[in-house]
């Protein structure tokens, strides 16, 4: 198989690489941004499997010389991630990117013959729909309210309508709460994971105060990478849209407790220095009166967790890094992954 990732240099693209990779596809990462220099490691030493290609999605010229090879998967991937902030001063880049581009990369594949196509959506597609329920399915009407949401939605419908009269094979995922390996600021999402927020805390020895516990079904990255491979490479699927997440809600409170007792346990005694890592009294709270909260939720409300009944059903794919064990499973990735700092990567001290 040879794959297409579009916004391949995310950390979401990064871990669908990874899984497609472990699975024998020959993969190109295609983004206007350079691969992290980890990753950029990775691939160098992978070259006759794994392809970066620089350029913009919305630029005509670049995806008419990426098409003219073969592509048997396209995963429309490529996204900006926008906060209120970016709503306000610049929305034409956010619906430029996160639905006219997908328009063209689809009709760029269809021209190419491209066997399946995967565009990876939100939860933020449900809106309203994912408040006052137990959970969202994948019927649950579509009615978002924020500016991201909106291009989600819209880019599904859009997608599905052309993908139906040029009978292509397009499968939605509908991406929840997702954070891990390769999670770092790049300039195009400005919602970083209040884990990965509460972790960076760590490292700087500085506290994590939260203004609710932000209770989430919290989506390890590498598990992603998994689902969208089964989802790649099933024969035939019975679906055209699947929920993708770990289906149980945690607090991200609660994940930031137990990563300070494993900081406590690992390293035993007092605080050390400012800016030399977290020691045994660092924390992670909820802010009191007076406190103003570090820690960024992104929103006001917990929403519902999505269901996940349709990809375990079909393909019999499940999460399998919970909140212990992604606690572990980000310290030792970040251990692995030695000067992770440069280009804004999280840090390991």
């Amino acid at each position: 198989m040879k794959a297409l990732i579009a916004g391949g240099a995310g950390f979401v693209g990064l871990n669908i690489a990874e899984a497609l990779l472990a699975a024998g596809a020959q993969v190109c990462t295609l983004d206007r941004q350079p691969l992290p220099p980890r990753a950029a490691a990775a691939q160098a030493g992978q070259r006759d499997a794994w392809r970066h290609v620089e350029a913009d999605v919305t630029d005509p010229a670049a995806l008419a010389l990426i098409f003219d090879e073969r592509v048997d998967l396209l995963v429309l991937g490529a996204a900006v991630t926008a906060g209120a902030d970016r709503e306000r001063r610049d929305p034409q880049s956010v619906l430029r990117v996160n639905l006219l581009a997908q328009v063209a990369m689809l009709e760029a594949a269809r021209r190419a013959g491209v066997g399946r196509v995967l565009l990876l959506s939100s939860a933020a597609a449900y809106g309203r729909s994912a408040f006052g329920v137990e959970s969202v399915s994948e019927d649950a009407p579509l009615q978002p309210t924020a500016l991201y949401g909106i291009s989600k939605a819209s880019a599904e419908q859009v997608c599905q309508r052309l993908a139906e009269v040029w009978s292509m094979d397009l499968i939605t995922l509908r991406l929840s709460a997702i954070f891990g390996p390769w999670e770092r600021p790049t300039g195009v999402r400005d919602t970083l994971s209040p884990l990965w927020q509460i972790f960076d805390a760590a490292q700087r020895g500085q506290p994590a105060l939260l203004a609710r516990p932000g209770l989430r079904d919290w989506t390890w990255a590498a598990d992603v990478g998994s689902a969208v491979r089964a989802v790649a490479l099933a024969p035939t699927l019975r679906h055209r849209v699947y929920n993708l997440s770990s289906g149980q809600s945690w607090s991200a409170l609660a994940w930031g407790e137990a990563l300070a007792q494993q900081l406590t346990a690992l390293l035993p005694g007092p605080r050390p220095e400012s800016g030399s890592g977290a020691g045994r009294s660092w924390v992670c709270r909820l802010a009191q009166a007076g406190e103003v909260p570090t820690i960024d939720l992104h929103a006001d409300a917990d929403r519902a967790p999505l269901g996940v009944d349709r990809l375990r059903d079909d393909l019999g794919w499940q999460a399998t890094v919970g909140l212990s064990e992604s606690v572990v499973a980000l310290q030792a990735w970040v251990g692995s992954h030695p000067g992770a700092a440069t280009n804004g990567e999280i840090r390991c001290d």
